[in-house]
C-alpha cells in the first residue's frame, strides 16, 4: 500500500486531457517525476461505464471503418510477431496466461501452435466473442484453475490497472521461477506523444490510470526483485495511435498526415529508443 502512495503522491501538472471515445470529460494527466510516470487524476468510481462504446474496438471484431480496418490488418501481423516472442522463451509447461485477452485472438493462435491456453477478460460481450472461437476466458485471475505460468503476457492492460503495486506483486507470484512476463504499454516520451500532446490517442483517459516511461517500467519492477530482460518497438502503434489522434485533433483521420507523424515518430526513435509503445520482457532476480 506505501508504493501505491508514492505513486499517486507529490504530483505535479502535466496536461488535461480529454476522454474523446464516451464521456467528454476532462482529465488531469499529473507528473510523478521520482517514477517519471504519469498519473491520470481523478479516477471515476463507475469506471466500467467508461469502456461501454462501440468505438473501444479492442473488445470487437468490427471492420466497418478505416480505423477499424487498419487495427485489424496490423493486429493480424501483431500476432505472428507475439507468437514469436514468446516461442523463443525456453519453458518447459508451455503455460501461457494472457490478461486482459479480449476476443481471444492471441489465444486462439497460441493454441494452434502447441501452447496450454489461460485467460482472463472482464468484459462479458468479449469473453462471448472468444468462447465462440474456441478460447475459453475468466473474469478475474482468482478463477483461474492453475496458479503458476511459464508467460504470462499483458497487451496494453498494465495502464488500466487499478491496483498498481498489489498487481505487479501479484504477476510475479503467478510467475514460474524461470518463466517470462511480457507488457506492452504506449510510451508517453514518444515523438508522437510529444507532437500531438493533449490529443494523443495513448493517453485514452479516463481508461488509462498510468502512462509510462522506460524508466518507470525499469523502477516499478525492480522493486519487487524483477529485472527488464528485453525491450522491443511497436512499430505499427506509431502510424495507429496518429490516426486516432488525428481525429481528435482535427476531427478527421487525415491519413497523409497520421502516416508521417508515425514515420518521423519510429525515425526518432532508431535514436532515442523511444517508440510510440514498447514491449518490456520481464523476468525474476
Amino acid at each position: 500500500m506505501g508504493r501505491k502512495k508514492e505513486y499517486t503522491k507529490r504530483l505535479k501538472p502535466f496536461l488535461n486531457c480529454k476522454d474523446h471515445t464516451v464521456s467528454g470529460e476532462t482529465y488531469e494527466v499529473m507528473l510523478n517525476e521520482n517514477y517519471e510516470m504519469l498519473v491520470t487524476s481523478p479516477v471515476p468510481v463507475d469506471i466500467e461505464n467508461y469502456y461501454k462504446s462501440e468505438d473501444y474496438i479492442s473488445h470487437t471484431d468490427s471492420k466497418k471503418s478505416l480505423l477499424d480496418k487498419s487495427y485489424q490488418l496490423v493486429r493480424n501481423y501483431a500476432l505472428k510477431r507475439k507468437l514469436s516472442l514468446i516461442n523463443s522463451f525456453n519453458v518447459k509447461e508451455k503455460n501461457v496466461l494472457d490478461i486482459g485477452a479480449g476476443t481471444g485472438d492471441f489465444l486462439n493462435t497460441c493454441k494452434s501452435n502447441g501452447w496450454n491456453v489461460f485467460g482472463v477478460e472482464p468484459s462479458n460481450d468479449a469473453r462471448l466473442i472468444a468462447k465462440e472461437k474456441g478460447v475459453a476466458l475468466k473474469s478475474k485471475l482468482e478463477e483461474l484453475p492453475i496458479n503458476k505460468f511459464d508467460v504470462i503476457t499483458l497487451w496494453h492492460v498494465l495502464e488500466h490497472v487499478d491496483n498498481l503495486c498489489e498487481y505487479v506483486s501479484k504477476l510475479k507470484e503467478l510467475l514460474t521461477d524461470t518463466g517470462r512476463l511480457v507488457i506492452a504499454v504506449p510510451n508517453y516520451k514518444s515523438y508522437d506523444a510529444n507532437y500531438y500532446k493533449e490529443y494523443w490517442a495513448a493517453f485514452d483517459v479516463p481508461r488509462h490510470l498510468w502512462h509510462f516511461s522506460q524508466t518507470s517500467i525499469h523502477k516499478i519492477f525492480s522493486e519487487e526483485d524483477m529485472l527488464v530482460e528485453k525491450t522491443l518497438p511497436m512499430k505499427f502503434d506509431a502510424y495507429y495511435v496518429s490516426l486516432l489522434s488525428e481525429k481528435y485533433k482535427t476531427g478527421k483521420m487525415n491519413p497523409i498526415k497520421a502516416f508521417s507523424v508515425g514515420f518521423a515518430s519510429n525515425f526518432k526513435a532508431k535514436a532515442s529508443s523511444e517508440y510510440s509503445s514498447l514491449i518490456y520482457v520481464l523476468k525474476k532476480y
